[in-house]
């Protein structure tokens, strides 16, 4: 019998794939019904961007919100060493950063942090909100 379980089959390479559609659209019912029945809330895809960073990043706070509760990571930097917050304040979601923030997002953690990418961008009010 031969086993290729370093590959990840077609179909689960599909599933994930979904997953993170669902992310980014933030179809949080449907994502929810994933995660409960066992998909990993801190999936990542190829370049380290986690479901979390998706959401955030495209401003789906009850989506980022599903996934922390589920044991999403609100700290997770993808290769490029940005976070979910940092991605939020960059999108300038304030409810997506207030989630993060309440569920223990640091807002100096990655590079550019969520705080320098304030700062850069200008937005006096997300550094209000980031600086809690």
């Amino acid at each position: 019998m031969t086993s290729s379980s370093h590959q990840p089959s077609d179909a689960l390479l599909a599933l994930a794939s979904k997953l993170f559609d669902l992310a980014r659209q933030g179809d949080t019912a449907t994502l929810t019904a994933y995660l409960d029945a066992g998909a990993p809330a801190d999936l990542t895809n190829d370049k380290g961007d986690s479901l979390v960073m998706l959401a955030a990043y495209h401003g789906h706070a009850s989506t980022v919100k599903a996934l922390l509760d589920h044991g999403g990571d609100p700290n997770r930097i993808n290769d490029r060493g940005q976070s979910p917050l940092a991605g939020a304040v960059f999108k300038n979601a304030a409810d997506v950063v207030r989630v993060l923030l309440d569920a223990g997002a640091d807002p100096t953690f990655g590079h550019p942090s969520a705080l320098e990418t304030a700062r850069m961008f200008a937005r006096t009010d997300m550094l209000n909100t980031t600086s809690h």
